[in-house]
């Protein structure tokens, strides 16, 4: 039998950035946090749609699913890069920590990935809550 094995935390979740994520995150509905892997998470519900990450390369980053149809797009974009272990499900990842973040594009992003895993209610929710990206929001790819 495998035991639970504990992760050390490797993200401050009281650090102002991740503060910044956690406030747009819970703007959505639903949301929970969880530590996973040393870091936050965010989740509608269950599905993760913003993850927290830290390297020695990228110390303070965000991971987040991208529309299938901007994927390309943001891959070519030098803001962003492609997450080990993430690439091929349309995850991108953003540092927080530049100079230059765009924190108006982060929270667009951090909505479409919250639209690639939300429920059709939780979908219905946020649709009444801004309908003015009602018509853009892509159906969720599961339930």
């Amino acid at each position: 039998m495998l035991s639970a094995v504990a992760h050390p935390r490797v993200v401050d979740p009281g650090h102002p950035l991740v503060e910044r994520v956690r406030a747009i995150c819970f703007e959505l509905p639903e949301v929970v946090e969880i530590e996973a892997w040393g870091r936050p998470t965010f989740r509608a519900a269950k599905p993760i749609f913003v993850h927290v990450a830290a390297t020695a390369e990228r110390p303070l980053s965000i991971v987040v699913k991208t529309d299938p149809e901007e994927h390309p797009a943001l891959t070519q974009d030098g803001r962003f890069y492609g997450v080990p272990y993430y690439d091929r499900a349309r995850w991108i990842g953003a540092d927080l920590d530049r100079p230059d973040t765009d924190w108006t594009l982060l929270a667009e992003l951090i909505e479409t990935s919250y639209r690639q895993v939300a429920n059709r209610r939780q979908l219905r929710v946020l649709d009444a809550l801004r309908p003015e990206h009602a018509a853009e929001g892509s159906q969720p790819e599961r339930r």
